[in-house]
């Protein structure tokens, strides 16, 4: 007998567990399908949480061998203990995935464990592996986020050739880890490895890292990393990878597109993160007449209905920034546009961060992109070497860098590389959401001594009324 819902949400990662808590709070009977044994998607088990985890437990192992000197603070026979960390990590992404049950449970949400596939336009099925479970809807979202892409040539095999997740378990410290492409993705995981000792290579297609990123930041972020140790080389194709299972070794050939030189590199292991697709397979869209695009993603409309008008989806399978917090906000506009309420993402005011060490926060638009759409700008600057704060911390690489229109002085975007540029990036988002100016940030209040008035003294230099050099 089928069970009845006013919504069902397919994919429990945060665009669509969100939407389940709305979806109830506005008094809407919802259920939520997840066909993996936890809730929270990629980024709770194998995505945002984990890694994170591991990069706050590799930079306290790369201070300790590294910095903590500088303070004072001698440590003699620094040992890693992996199997630790890996443990630590696990700990809290179980905690988080706990808690998502637990707010289901909360909240009313009925939870469905399986594979769902939709058998009409008003029902699927939930296929456990045991039993089938049939929900009819009046709206489904589906919320069933991305996956990593392979290498055409060189497919995931989960132990030498692999993706984000395998590389967020390697039981041991790979001597040499070769990362395929440049992004964020590929960064942080590059840095957690090459802190606790891996010799890490970044291969990277383009001609800066973090393509979408603005320029001055990628510059930045790419020499710091440099004097971490890691090898980038950009605007370099990867052609082949090659597996030597007597060695255990994998080989990976690559050209260098300024001088043709050809490249090989040899590697334990080599992590590919050329980025993500939508996953959108075994959902039997096709049978409801649901259309994907030719790369797989769904098109919706602003009110992120797809060509089927009841069934909506949010998150990296519409496109746009593949993050958890884009995903969140438009699982809430969702439920409350299905609710007869006005639903809104503002997509201008979306924040990306990129968790190296200096972190790099950015909102709004890039240099280049304001002059692209023939903006006259003004740019103002602050370095992190002239921040009390930073110096206290020792971390005073990196620097401030606002966006404002010249005509008149509202921020387009604000670009942070600072060690908690996550943080600090916070402001810049609320004051891009009221319409704020530089001035406005430059004549509010910011507590000193901290890494937030670097934000104010840019702000500052836009109005050329730089405090501090």
């Amino acid at each position: 007998m089928s069970q009845e819902f006013d919504v069902v949400i397919v994919g429990a990662g945060p665009g669509g567990y969100v939407c389940a808590i709305r979806a109830t709070q506005l008094g809407l009977k919802t259920a939520i399908v997840e066909k993996d044994p936890t809730l929270g998607g990629t980024c709770l088990n194998v995505g945002c949480i984990p890694s994170k985890a591991l990069l706050e437990s590799s930079e306290f192992f790369h201070q300790a061998t590294h910095s903590a000197s500088d303070h004072g603070v001698e440590v003699a026979a620094v040992k890693l203990n992996l199997a630790k960390m890996l443990k630590r990590k696990e700990k809290i992404v179980s905690d988080l995935t706990g808690g998502i049950s637990f707010l289901m449970k909360k909240n009313k949400v009925k939870v469905f464990t399986g594979l769902g596939r939709f058998t009409s336009e008003n029902s699927l099925t939930v296929d456990s592996g045991k039993t089938q479970t049939t929900l009819s809807f009046k709206n489904a979202v589906i919320a069933t986020g991305s996956t990593p892409t392979a290498l055409p040539f060189a497919p995931f095999n989960g132990k030498t050739i692999v993706s984000s997740t395998e590389a967020l378990s390697f039981e041991q410290v790979p001597r040499s880890l070769v990362v395929v492409g440049g992004g964020y993705i590929g960064l942080e995981l590059g840095s957690v490895w090459s802190r606790l000792g891996s010799e890490v290579h970044v291969l990277e297609f383009g001609d800066r890292t973090c393509g979408p990123m603005d320029r001055d930041m990628s510059k930045k972020l790419e020499q710091l990393l440099a004097k971490q140790g890691l090898k980038i080389r950009l605007k370099t194709k990867v052609t082949g990878v090659a597996e030597d299972k007597k060695t255990k070794k994998v080989t990976v050939e690559a050209e260098d597109l300024n001088s043709g030189e050809k490249i090989v590199l040899n590697a334990d292991k080599v992590l590919v993160s050329i980025g993500r697709r939508p996953f959108t397979e075994n959902l039997s869209l096709e049978s409801v007449g649901v259309k994907t695009d030719e790369r797989g993603f769904l098109p919706v409309n602003d009110h992120y209905q797809t060509n089927v008008s009841h069934i909506y989806a949010v998150g990296d399978v519409i496109g746009g920034a593949m993050l958890a917090h884009k995903a969140e906000e438009e699982g809430v506009a969702v439920a409350e546009i299905i609710a007869g309420q006005a639903g809104h993402v503002n997509y201008n005011t979306v924040p990306s961060v990129i968790y190296t060490h200096p972190e790099v926060a950015s909102v709004g638009l890039s240099e280049e992109a304001a002059k692209a759409k023939g903006l006259e700008i003004n740019i103002g600057k602050f370095n992190l070497s002239a921040n009390g704060r930073a110096k206290a911390l020792g971390q005073t690489d990196g620097f401030v860098k606002i966006i404002a229109d010249k005509k008149t002085d509202r921020i387009l975007g604000v670009h942070i590389i600072a060690g908690r540029a996550s943080e600090m990036i916070a402001e810049a988002v609320i004051a891009m959401e009221f319409y704020s100016s530089s001035e406005d940030l430059a004549k509010s209040f910011h507590a000193h001594p901290t890494l937030a008035e670097a934000v104010r003294e840019a702000a500052l230099d836009v109005l050329g009324n730089l405090r501090q050099s």
